[in-house]
């Protein structure tokens, strides 16, 4: 157990550990290794980070593109707390209305919350815009990066990225039950659980300092070692490459699926850039039958429904329908795609 002994096993997962920091807060260009926090995924963190944040009187800008995991915590905010919320809309092509994000800052707006990627359209956030704007305006910038780390490279200081929250089981290949906060700047976040940290044992109070902060009990050291692997194999095969052949296989897909009669596609791919995600209806089939049709007959494994983000399924108009999404990583094949558009087309065609 890290911190919690003087012999070599403690001590050489305790430094493990701390490598484990270093690499993450050198993958997203961040400048203090301690404050890298672990937790069991982004959920977490952003329920760490929300929570021990606002409070009463303040006000928040989000976007309709969030996954549950900002909005359950939000709107549980507005009703305990009083915060006040405005969410930015998108435009028919599934793009953020950038415009709108000036118009919403009030005298008691605290923050900015933004999703990278759409976990339903793939579109990609303009961070260094938005980032520009709540600089500012003074304001934290808070952005969940779960469906982009790992595919897109991130620079926390570029982009002036306040708090990041990432998960490790997806583009960052670790195992499930993984994931953490990025801080980089002097943000002093409320204590969400109290409890052992190896260190100031005798004090009542749960320790100030960064990491043991936000970091009660024991950590989830067999996780860590593989989400650093993780981070060691995306270094090796470079991100750049990486989100190439996604792109790669991504138009691959919407190429080969978007004249198909019936077909109607989300998103944007007129964009030289997104993250690989293509979510698509077959007429007026329920997205779920679909899904099960895809697996069923041709061993396909995609994603059925309202994808944990509400407000993104009113903003397209997919409430009751959901959507289908096809999304992959650099393990994919060409082989797979076409096998993917062969399917869709035999759907298609019955």
């Amino acid at each position: 157990n890290s911190g919690r002994g003087a012999y070599r096993a403690a001590l050489d997962s305790g430094r493990m550990v701390y490598e484990t920091r270093e690499k993450i807060s050198k993958f997203f260009g961040s400048s203090d290794p301690s404050k890298v926090i672990f937790t069991s995924n982004a959920t977490e963190g952003l329920n760490i980070v929300l929570f021990g944040l606002f409070g009463s009187g303040d006000h928040v800008i989000s976007t309709v593109t969030e996954h549950n995991s900002v909005l359950r915590p939000l709107y549980k905010l507005e009703k305990t707390k009083n915060i006040g919320i405005d969410f930015i809309g998108i435009d028919e092509s599934g793009k953020l209305k950038y415009d709108e994000f000036e118009k919403h800052i009030k005298e008691n707006t605290k923050a900015i919350i933004v999703n990278h990627v759409s976990n339903v359209s793939g579109e990609i956030a303009n961070l260094e815009y938005i980032g520009k704007t709540a600089r500012k305006n003074n304001l934290y910038f808070i952005v969940d990066v779960s469906q982009s780390a790992g595919n897109i490279k991130i620079d926390m200081n570029k982009t002036g990225i306040d708090i990041l929250c990432f998960t490790g089981h997806k583009g960052l290949f670790g195992p499930g039950g993984t994931g953490g906060i990025v801080i980089n700047s002097d943000i002093l976040i409320d204590t969400f659980k109290v409890g052992g940290s190896g260190v100031q044992s005798f004090n009542k109070e749960q320790p100030d300092e960064y990491p043991t902060r936000l970091e009660a009990g024991t950590l989830n050291i067999m996780g860590i070692a593989g989400l650093g692997a993780g981070i060691d194999f995306i270094n090796e095969i470079g991100i750049t490459n990486i989100h190439k052949k996604e792109m790669s296989l991504l138009k691959r897909l919407y190429n080969g699926v978007k004249d198909i009669k019936g077909i109607k596609i989300y998103g944007d791919f007129e964009t030289s850039d997104r993250c690989p995600i293509v979510s698509l209806n077959l007429a007026d089939y329920e997205s779920g039958a679909v899904s099960d049709e895809l697996f069923e007959r041709f061993d396909i494994a995609t994603r059925p429904g309202g994808h944990c983000a509400p407000l993104m399924h009113k903003a397209l108009g997919t409430v009751d329908q959901g959507v289908v999404r096809f999304s992959f990583s650099h393990f994919n094949t060409e082989e797979e795609i076409d096998t993917a558009i062969g399917a869709v087309r035999t759907l298609a065609e019955e």
